[in-house]
């Protein structure tokens, strides 16, 4: 395996200041923070450290600007993000080697997510005209009743550092398809590309204070001092399920509109008659896209007795085939994004061991800078293992055998989290009975990817609530008004 850690390209031009008010500003207080390579870390820039004052400034200028941008005509917010879609597409290059210096995962993972990224304003674009109310005749005929849809208003975003910019376009498509100005706090290990997404749309049309960003490592301060301004309508927040609760209920207070997109601990399932080979391709897709840090990610693998020889085995060798190194090496597996991240693996995978769960391959951090882990299989792991119940933002494949369906239904459904599942199997009625069953809100059948902007994205139980993506999506950023009409009929 190759263990190159040095970048093989420089960090593209990046803004490194507030964006606030269609301006770039230092911090009122003139503080800056470094942002580091994880494969080896070294700092690769310094951005401004925003304050309270900051973010106040930042929601009045949403503030300022929601009227105008609301009575913006539909079709023109729609060609804006049309814009931008095409503008992020052209600058793929940039914006991919940004991501991978900054986050850690692979050039050919970065590029395959700002694809993803772009989409949802490609998708949002469209949908931006298809907001529609309704008619109807009251059931006395007295009267008639119409409905219309208008935007909720000033939004916060609080993004997470795994999809530094897909996990920013999923919200800030539908606001502003929808007409609502927002405020959005990227997380501090990885802000650049968000930053960069600012230039985007500043360049798009996107007219000053729709769209504002502040970088900060007072994420408590800043972003506790919004939810606490009765003008702020809305938050949507991706991240930990422990954060989540938190910012829940911080949000009580003023009665906000949330959305959370938590955590995960997905299972996946294979059965006695699945086509093992397409389970272990939709393995190594389910488990190490994005260096398995992603909530979606297939975290327990469930393996019917028959199979289960078979299945590990392959997938041992895949993952032995993987080459770790710097993401603009041309390696297959980055860094993880801090030492806590590959700490905790690390704690888990020793967990599991000790508990009887037998190391295929990996199994341990690599040594020197950065945060690398090895891709690891570990086999016959016990129920009592935490791996099982703590969720692994790794590239780590906990496997556990079962012989009966209902065995292995009840094994994935064991947790308080419900984001995803993966179901491998040739037997449509089991699919489809397997799919109903499981407590997630999303199942992947035969495939190991679900996310698609034109479908609805979000989980149940401790993994959050609302919906990204789809025609769903932009009905978290719009209110219906109901108004009675008499006619004297």
């Amino acid at each position: 395996m190759s263990f190159d850690r040095i970048s093989h390209r420089p960090l593209p031009p990046v803004p490194d200041r507030l964006w606030i008010g269609g301006a770039w500003r230092t911090a009122s207080g003139g503080g800056t923070f470094g942002v580091d390579d994880p494969a080896n870390g070294s700092e690769l820039a310094r951005v401004a450290d925003a304050t309270s004052e900051d973010a106040v400034a930042a929601l009045d200028a949403a503030v300022d600007a929601q009227a105008a941008w609301a009575a913006t005509p539909p079709r023109d917010r729609g060609e804006i993000l049309r814009r931008g879609f095409e503008l992020i597409t052209d600058r793929t290059d940039d914006l991919a080697t940004v991501m991978t210096l900054e986050m850690g995962k692979s050039l050919d993972e970065s590029r395959a997510e700002i694809t993803y990224a772009a989409e949802f304003f490609r998708w949002f674009s469209e949908e931006a005209v298809r907001v529609t109310g309704s008619y109807g005749v009251t059931p006395n005929g007295a009267g008639r009743m119409l409905t219309m849809k208008q935007p909720v208003g000033p939004c916060l975003f609080v993004t997470p550092w795994n999809f530094p910019l897909a996990m920013g376009t999923r919200k800030i498509g539908p606001a502003i398809a929808a007409g609502c100005t927002m405020v959005v706090k990227p997380a501090s290990a990885t802000p650049l590309s968000m930053l960069l997404l600012a230039e985007i749309l500043a360049e798009a049309g996107l007219p000053d204070g729709v769209l504002n960003v502040v970088t900060t490592r007072s994420t408590g301060e800043v972003v506790g001092t919004l939810l606490q301004d009765s003008r702020l309508r809305k938050l949507s927040f991706t991240g930990s399920t422990e954060v989540g609760r938190s910012l829940v209920e911080q949000s009580a207070a003023n009665l906000l509109r949330v959305s959370m997109e938590l955590g995960g601990n997905a299972p996946f399932l294979v059965f006695a008659d699945a086509d093992v080979e397409k389970a272990v391709d939709g393995a190594m897709l389910a488990k190490m896209r994005n260096v398995g840090e992603a909530c979606t990610a297939a975290n327990r693998f469930y393996v019917h007795r028959d199979v289960v020889e078979e299945f590990t085995t392959r997938l041992t060798e895949r993952f032995e085939e993987l080459q770790l190194g710097h993401g603009t090496s041309g390696a297959d597996v980055g860094p993880l994004v801090d030492a806590s991240t590959r700490d905790k693996v690390a704690d888990l995978v020793g967990d599991a061991a000790e508990r009887g769960g037998v190391v295929r391959t990996g199994g341990e951090p690599v040594d020197g800078p950065g945060y690398f882990y090895r891709p690891t299989v570990i086999a016959d792991v016990p129920d009592d293992a935490r791996i099982l119940r703590e969720e692994v933002f790794g590239p780590v494949a906990p496997i556990v055998t079962f012989d009966e369906d209902d065995e292995a239904v009840r094994a994935a459904n064991d947790t308080e989290l419900g984001l995803t599942a993966y179901v491998f199997t040739r037997d449509l009625d089991r699919a489809i009975r397997v799919a109903e069953r499981l407590e997630t809100g999303m199942v992947g059948l035969n495939q190991g990817i679900v996310s698609n902007p034109a479908a609805p994205f979000g989980g149940i139980k401790a993994s959050g609530f609302g919906r990204e993506g789809g025609a769903e999506g932009i009905e978290e950023y719009l209110e219906t008004k109901y108004v009675a009409l008499a006619t004297g009929a």
